[in-house]
């Protein structure tokens, strides 16, 4: 299951950090903390200092602080949780501001924002006199950005002055607090933060992309008071006489960090490209002279990204200054995000190695994230895990705690699905012809190593290759650039224990996910001994094989274990009690595969529909309605229907999780067979009239089935809605049915 290297010292430190972002947006405030949960589990630092963490970015916001108009500051919140570090001995990096704005008595453009800040500075300093480092304002360069230039959060402006300002005001607020809070605790360390991404662009846009590449280090040469009459930026900057004064008092009374904290992440890198036909309309803009499209590099550039080694010693050479990344983070599949942190890690190994003083990796968003994909805008918001997954009822460890709690003790454990390049390597993240671009400084390829090593990455090793469930798990493995073996059942009879064996010997798997099986329902009832045969023999012979190898192994079970006589949704620990063979052979399995294999993951499902089989519910009501030919489908028959793409992906990252015992899989939601074939007709705008609801008794099926078997989880509700998945599955049926042979012409 696990790539185990030799321990080593790197001389770097493996820190944590919350995401704990509290932005405004008009009058509402969204709360990081709150959306996790975190702000109201105190046990949480004991989760964290469970995966050897020993120094966290942990937030004391000056918003959650005083929520109140003019209410002195709350500090029964921040109490609590600091002595539970001390306790814990966790070193916390204290943040006062996290992409906000202030109180609402204030904002970024507020002439008293520095002094307002300050205050608060001075009353936690004050308080808590044992702090050894701080991050006043986080990412000030950043929040600037999408405060005042771009107008995503308040005070939504849109224009260079009121950008030049709030940074302005910003680095002065952070000089300000280091002031106050150096007043109660002298030797306090400024870890000052900001997104580090280079741009680049075509030939005809050289001259935007230098000015990017001296605005992005905006935030580290105010405060370290290189901004005067002859920085590249002075003339963009004083504006005025009151901004002239300002940035002559940064540069008169700097306020350089003690450490230079690198965010850096697989979208920071941008390009610039005036060929504007080749991008959609959201990613083009302009500056007055050229229009021309803002991309991530990582989608256009043919050498990739920039890289953490390469980012990290810029920044060195630059200031002097101790370096650490600050926020490892990437929102993806779960082998990816073990990916992108061991190249954040491996990068500061290699920029250590090479004379850069790197201090450390911060391991961020140990609790996940939530709406970066609107950069918290909108709701309903999307999550990302991270080292711990808040949908359960209490907090889950991923993949990632245990490659955290690997590299904070100096570990080198490697989850064999991290061995392969993460996807930002691969040509297929071009979402253009690859360009090579101006202002591209010349670089070795910094990860050779984890590169080769995809070529000896065991696999995932997958039966059923040619069912439904076997070729999504082909495709998307694929996809995610997972090593995967798919057997049909004359290549492994998994009613064989010899070949089974012979097959996992030659393969070598890291795990194995039987997609396999007997499903056909009603035949079923005629044909007990071959559904039993492969749905129940087949699955105890693979658990005594894998648990034999020390491997992983995931089945898969259905809704149909259980009568439907409890008339609500049924979670995990309820009793099963099926009704037909089917479901009775399933049950079986189950108790078959956690005697024999006790780690083994079982994952109960229901009702399939995906884009890719043309024989599922969905895909045979659309096309019966496109062809106007009537539909019958039970009304009084209640399912959980489970998009395909994502049980795959989810099923994949529990699997890489270490995830063990009965999971229930589906997408969140209810609905009878008529009333889903009524929301396909809604949403292709076709007849619903075609729909004939009718009884379950009605439909002469041989087999019984419950009439409420919808599903849900006390584990963890993992998966989208219904509504959601729908609309996705009908988005993905207009893209392929453009290129299939057979097309529906929705």
């Amino acid at each position: 299951m696990h790539i185990v290297e030799p321990a080593q010292s790197t001389g770097i430190e493996l820190w944590g950090g919350l995401e704990c972002t509290v932005n405004r947006v008009h009058n509402r405030y969204f709360d990081q903390l709150d959306l996790s949960g975190h702000s109201s589990r105190v046990a949480d630092i004991d989760l964290i200092a469970s995966l050897g963490i020993r120094t966290i970015r942990y937030p004391v916001l000056w918003e959650r602080a005083c929520r109140s108009w003019g209410a002195s500051p709350d500090w029964s919140w921040s109490d609590e949780r600091l002595e539970r570090l001390s306790r814990s001995a966790i070193t916390p990096i204290v943040g006062l501001v996290h992409h906000g704005s202030g109180p609402r008595h204030t904002s970024l453009l507020d002439d008293r924002f520095p002094a307002k800040l300050a205050e608060y500075a001075d009353g936690l300093a004050s308080r808590y006199k044992e702090l050894q480092f701080v991050t006043p304002i986080n990412e000030p360069l950043t929040t600037a950005r999408f405060s005042a230039l771009y107008g995503h959060w308040f005070p939504h402006a849109r224009a260079w002055p009121e950008f030049v300002a709030a940074i302005v005001n910003q680095c002065i607020a952070t000089r300000e607090s280091m002031r106050a809070m150096r007043a109660h605790i002298p030797h306090l360390k400024l870890v000052q933060t900001e997104d580090l991404g280079r741009i680049y662009s075509t030939p005809r846009l050289a001259y935007q992309a230098r000015f990017e590449n001296h605005r992005r280090w905006l935030t580290f040469d105010l405060l370290c008071g290189r901004v005067d009459d002859r920085h590249p930026m002075w003339r963009h900057l004083a504006l005025d006489n009151a901004l002239e004064r300002q940035l002559q008092s940064l540069h008169d009374e700097p306020c350089p960090p003690d450490i230079i904290g690198i965010n850096y992440y697989v979208t920071s890198d941008r390009f610039l490209d005036e060929r504007i036909e080749l991008y959609p309309d959201d990613a083009i803009g302009g500056n007055g002279r050229d229009r021309y499209a803002d991309v991530e590099a990582v989608r256009a550039l043919g050498e990739g990204i920039t890289g953490h080694s390469e980012i990290i010693e810029e920044a060195w050479n630059r200031y002097r200054i101790p370096v650490a990344i600050t926020e490892a983070h990437m929102g993806c599949t779960r082998e990816h995000q073990l990916r992108w942190l061991l190249e954040a890690w491996d990068g500061a190994v290699k920029a250590r190695e090479g004379g850069c003083d790197v201090r450390a990796v911060t391991a961020w968003a140990l609790f996940g994230s939530f709406g970066w994909d609107s950069l918290v805008t909108r709701e309903p918001f999307k999550y990302e895990p991270g080292a711990f997954d808040v949908r359960s009822s209490s907090p889950r460890e991923t993949a990632l705690a245990g490659l955290i709690r690997c590299l904070a003790t100096n570990g080198s454990r490697r989850h064999a699905a991290a061995q392969s390049a993460g996807w930002w390597r691969s040509e297929t993240r071009l979402n253009v012809p690859a360009y090579t671009a101006s202002l591209r400084i010349p670089r070795t390829t910094q990860h050779a190593r984890r590169c080769d090593v995809s070529q000896l990455a065991r696999p995932l090793l997958v039966t059923g290759a040619s069912g439904t469930l076997g070729s999504a798990f082909v495709r998307l493995c694929n996809e995610r650039d997972l090593p995967v073996v798919a057997v049909s059942r004359s290549e492994m009879d998994i009613t064989d224990p010899a070949s089974v064996r012979d097959v996992i010997r030659r393969v070598r798997p890291w795990g194995v996910v039987n997609a396999a099986g007997y499903v056909r329902v009603d035949d079923a009832e005629s044909d007990r001994i071959a559904c039993y045969r492969t749905n129940t023999v087949a699955v105890k012979i693979l658990a005594a094989e894998t648990a034999d190898a020390g491997i992983p192994l995931m089945v898969f079970s259905s809704d149909l274990v259980f009568d439907g006589s409890k008339g609500a949704p049924y979670v995990e620990s309820d009793r099963v009690s099926p009704l037909g063979a089917y479901g009775a052979s399933k049950a079986a399995a189950e108790v078959r595969a956690l005697s024999l294999h006790p780690d083994a993951l079982v994952i109960r499902t229901s009702a399939f529909f995906g884009p890719w089989d043309r024989w599922n519910f969905a895909t045979v009501t659309l096309r019966n309605l496109i062809d106007g030919v009537p539909v019958a489908a039970a009304c009084d028959s209640i399912v959980s229907p489970t998009y395909v793409p994502d049980l795959v992906n989810t099923a994949l990252d529990l699997l890489i999780d270490g995830e063990k015992g009965i999971w229930h899989v589906s997408n969140r939601g209810e609905i009878s067979w008529s009333d889903f074939a009524r929301e396909i007709a809604s949403r292709a705008g076709l007849q619903a009239d075609l729909i004939r609801p009718v009884q379950v008794s009605d439909l002469g099926l041989a087999a019984r089935r419950p009439l409420n078997s919808a599903l849900a989880s006390e584990r963890g509700q993992l998966l989208p809605s219904f509504s959601d998945a729908l609309e996705r599955w009908f988005n993905a049926m207009r893209v392929h049915e453009l290129t299939s042979p057979h097309a529906l012409q929705i």
